[in-house]
Order: C-alpha cells, then sequence, then structure tokens
C-alpha cells in the first residue's frame, strides 16, 4: 500500500511527458514540410547568438519595462524548475526533500526560488495590467484566442507560483512542529509569512494541504507543459533552436535563385550556345516553382520561424508600412504561416498524407496587398526577440507572383520595363540622363 502513491506519480509523469512528445513529434514532422537549407555554418557565431539572445534575453531588454518583467518570468521558470528535479525524484523514490543533504547550499536555493517565486507573482499581475487594462496597441489588435492564450498563460503562472508557497509554507509549519518525515530543511523568506494562515490545524490537516498543494502543482507543470503545443508560447523551447539558425547574412542582403542566376550569366556570356541541353547540375538547380504560395515551399526555417512567433508585436509596432495605415502586419504575416501549417499538419494526421485542400497560404491567408505593402526596410527583423524573419516569407511570396503569376502591382511592372529598357528604374533614354545638369 505504501508504494500506491508512488505508482501513481510514476503513471501521471509518464503520461504527461509521454503526450508532450507525441505532439512535439507532430511539431517537427512540420516543420521538416519545409524545403532543405544549409544553416551548419559558423557553429561558434551561431552558439554565441543563441547564447546572447535566447539564454540572455539581449534583444528584450531593448523595451525595458516589459524587457525585465519578461527576464524576471523567464529567471523563474528556469529557475524554480530546477526544483520540478526534486519532486520528481521524490514522487518516484517516495522520500520527501532529497536533496536536503546540501545543507546550507539547500537553505540558499529554496530561499531563492521563494524569492523568485513573488517576483514571478508580481510581473505577471503588471504583465496582465499591460494585456487587459493599459490601452497598449499591439495588445489591442489581439482578439479571440490570441488574447486568451495570453491571459491563460499568466493564470498558469499564478496557480504554479501559489502552489509552490502554499506548499512550502504547509511544509514550514509541519517542520516547526517536528512531524515525522518533515526534517528541518530549506529556507523560506516568503511562505513563513503564509505560514501562519495554517496556525491551529493539526498536524493530518497540514499534511493533507502539503500533499494536495505538492501533487498539485506537478500536475499543473505537466498540463502546462501539454498546453504549450496549443499556445504561442511553445516559443519558450523553440526560442533556443530558432535563434541558432537564425540567418547570419547581413539584415537587407537577398538570397539569389542559383537557377536565374545561371540564366543570367548565360545571356551575357558571348560564347555560350542558348540552344544547348542544359547539363544535370544545371537541371537541378533550377526549382520546380519560383518563390512560395504555400508553406510546403518555405523553407524549414520559415516554419520554425512560425512556432517560435511569441506573437509579442514588436514587430508590427516597428514596421513603418503598418504606422502608416497599411494593411500589412508582420506579426500576423508569422501567425498566419503558423496556423496554414498547422491546418496541413492536421490535414496529414487526418489522411495519412495530405489530400489537397483547395487552400493555400497564399490568397486564403495573406493577400497580395499586404505582400506589396512592405518596403523591405527589415525593422521587423531588427525589432523581432527571437530572431524570427518575417520578411524572407514576404520576399519568397511576393517572388511566386511576379516570377510564376506575373501579378507584380503596374508601378513594378513599369519600373522592371524602365530597367530592362532604358537600364534605370525612370522612363527616360540613357541619353538624356544627364539634361537636368543643363538646366
Amino acid at each position: 500500500m505504501q508504494y500506491i502513491p508512488n505508482i501513481i506519480f510514476i503513471i501521471v509523469l509518464t503520461a504527461g511527458i509521454g503526450y508532450f512528445t507525441k505532439n512535439i513529434r507532430k511539431v517537427i514532422r512540420n516543420i521538416r514540410l519545409g524545403k532543405d537549407i544549409d544553416r551548419t555554418d559558423n557553429k561558434k557565431e551561431r552558439f554565441n547568438n543563441m547564447a546572447r539572445i535566447a539564454f540572455g534575453q539581449s534583444k528584450m531588454v531593448r523595451r525595458p519595462i516589459s524587457g525585465i518583467l519578461h527576464v524576471v518570468v523567464y529567471l523563474g521558470f528556469v529557475i524554480i524548475n530546477i526544483e520540478v528535479l526534486e519532486i520528481i525524484i521524490d514522487g518516484i523514490l517516495g522520500t520527501h526533500r532529497i536533496f536536503s543533504f546540501l545543507g546550507g547550499f539547500y537553505d540558499f536555493l529554496i530561499g531563492s526560488f521563494e524569492i523568485l517565486a513573488l517576483l514571478v507573482l508580481v510581473s505577471v499581475f503588471i504583465f496582465w495590467i499591460r494585456r487587459n487594462v493599459i490601452n497598449i496597441k499591439r495588445f489591442k489588435t489581439l482578439k479571440g484566442w490570441p488574447k486568451n492564450d495570453g491571459n491563460i498563460i499568466l493564470y498558469f503562472e499564478v496557480v504554479l507560483m501559489t502552489l509552490f508557497l502554499t506548499m512550502n509554507a504547509a511544509d514550514f509549519q509541519l517542520q516547526s512542529l517536528g512531524a515525522e518525515h518533515y526534517a528541518k530543511a530549506g529556507a523560506y523568506p516568503v511562505s513563513q509569512y503564509i505560514s501562519p494562515l495554517f496556525n491551529g490545524m493539526s498536524q493530518a490537516t497540514l499534511i493533507l494541504v502539503e500533499r494536495g498543494a505538492w501533487w498539485m502543482h506537478i500536475i499543473g507543470i505537466l498540463i502546462f507543459l501539454n498546453y504549450l503545443y496549443f499556445s504561442k508560447h511553445l516559443h519558450i523551447l523553440l526560442a533556443f533552436p530558432n535563434t541558432y539558425y537564425g540567418d547570419l547574412n547581413p539584415k537587407g542582403q537577398m538570397d539569389n535563385l542559383e537557377a536565374v542566376t545561371n540564366e543570367v550569366m548565360l545571356m551575357m556570356d558571348p560564347n555560350a550556345d542558348p540552344f544547348a541541353a542544359p547539363s544535370d547540375d544545371e537541371a537541378e538547380t533550377e526549382p520546380e516553382k519560383f518563390g512560395a504560395s504555400d508553406v510546403t515551399d518555405l523553407n524549414w526555417v520559415q516554419l520554425l520561424n512560425s512556432y517560435t512567433c511569441t506573437e509579442c508585436g514588436r514587430c508590427t509596432s516597428e514596421c513603418p508600412a503598418n504606422q502608416t495605415g497599411k494593411k500589412l502586419s508582420p506579426r500576423k504575416i508569422m501567425m498566419d504561416t503558423r496556423d496554414r501549417l498547422q491546418e496541413v499538419g492536421d490535414n496529414i494526421d487526418k489522411n495519412g498524407s495530405f489530400v489537397d485542400d483547395g487552400k493555400q497560404l497564399l490568397n486564403d491567408y495573406i493577400t497580395p496587398e499586404e505582400l506589396w505593402a512592405c518596403t523591405s526596410c527589415n525593422a521587423c527583423v531588427e525589432a523581432c526577440p527571437v530572431s524570427i524573419s518575417p520578411l524572407s516569407i514576404i520576399l519568397d511570396m511576393r517572388r511566386y507572383l511576379v516570377m510564376e503569376q506575373s501579378a507584380a502591382p503596374t508601378d513594378l511592372n513599369n519600373m522592371m520595363s524602365n530597367i530592362e529598357n532604358n537600364g534605370a528604374p525612370w522612363p527616360f533614354n540613357q541619353m538624356d540622363r544627364l539634361n537636368w545638369s543643363k538646366e
């Protein structure tokens, strides 16, 4: 009978981690639907970016208020969850505070966890005020599930931190009473002020409170872990690979299609035979489709970007097109890409392989009007705290419109015709270029 709680704990832990693993495998499968791209170069620089941006939160603190609050919650999430390791070991072995043999260092750890838990609660309260009371434009535009998702995660944090402090407060009270199995261990700078609420309770009741909070805390963590799959907060995990695989090219440098480059080189080579059959290497470089009209036309890093999007809206708030009333929102570009990718993944889950559903990312999710509103200024890329590039998706979809559908706006078609005929974007003959100087 004494092992029943341990068995139940192992079953709950296995079920929680198993369901999470199943869903994460779906995410990985969906990301791999993207086209291959090599991001294995410059490993040292990539590790430095990951350490600085994902671990160090360097881009978050550019906006000090939200940045510092996020750092507090981030540290709380990372450091307090070290305590989860002890809970798991205790749950499996039936022990209680197994790391207490660390002595003074254990006291320091528990004390630090409690202070962080209090700071997390304060930060979460301020975040809730910012999202729901203060009229911040980038949050005000979120409706329905995106807004609710942001609030749900805040409520999760409040519940988990409250359960953690309640568990410690009851434990502190039991230690003070000399209860069996509750040897004095740990420092409780916060929960010692909560423990007077339990004055007058019997040891049996206190144990019930402590065990109840302990069980709800670990089950809450497992629920939180599995909620990530359905939430924008998947970035908690994906920010690290996303910053590692981020584009290292200078911002503003655009990639060229190898097939197009080869064609231009052929046109410039006076000795080339334009009627010669392409070599095997040349044939391999020609893509099945120029640009992207659906998520499977994008590369896997772009799809990873979509799952990593935090929906914070910093990209949209920095976008000059959006600021001047254009329809473009870089945040929406990423959210639409993720929604379409999830739809494709659900289609595969249902049918075993993708069955044409008559939809695509272009037009059904993202309109040409949004794409052509982009000025390619890279403001969104620079603003993103986790190295996401909405611009790369915009450029690939515009490339499809131009090269596959000849659907560029009239002004752009005129410009390209002028470049072809006059060697410049303006509708003037090359011989007339310097006429302005004669005046």
